[in-house]
């Protein structure tokens, strides 16, 4: 039997174990009730980010974006679609830089979109850059597949 994995709810921040055998059964929260995978991005604030994305056993995928940054807007619907794809393997999560200079300053966002997939609160990989479906596919089965 596998160990459960710790996964933090996107709503309120809760760490929930989850058996590993029951993640792909849409487990909700134990504090707030709510789904802990809904198929979207999780939007990422200078308040959640280290609940979400700096804990847990689930790789979260984290798109740094402005919403003046053309490629980034252009991205957007691409990295939606992939969140319920990828989900539950990994987490999906946007922090618009603008508003949240400070988390952008903390990982050395220097251009934007960039990617940084967290592993347990650890960059294991960066990619700057719009990317097709494929590429990010291949990108995240790539990072997924050597760590």
């Amino acid at each position: 039997m596998n160990a459960p994995m710790a996964v933090p709810c996107p709503h309120c921040g809760a760490l929930n174990r989850v058996p590993a055998e029951r993640i792909g059964e849409h487990p909700s929260c134990g504090r707030c009730r709510r789904m802990l995978f809904d198929g979207h991005p999780v939007e990422l604030t200078a308040a959640n980010f280290d609940a979400i994305a700096g804990r847990g056993d689930l790789p979260v995928l984290v798109d740094f974006w402005a919403p003046w940054c053309g490629p980034c807007v252009g991205f957007a619907p691409v990295f939606a679609q992939a969140a319920g794809k990828f989900e539950p393997r990994l987490r999906l999560a946007k922090l618009d830089t603008e508003a949240q200079p400070q988390v952008a300053q903390r990982f050395n966002i220097r251009s934007i979109p960039t990617l940084i997939l967290f592993r347990q609160g650890h960059e294991i990989a960066r990619q700057s850059g719009a990317l097709n479906a494929t590429q990010l596919q291949q990108f995240v089965d790539g990072v997924l597949a050597h760590g």
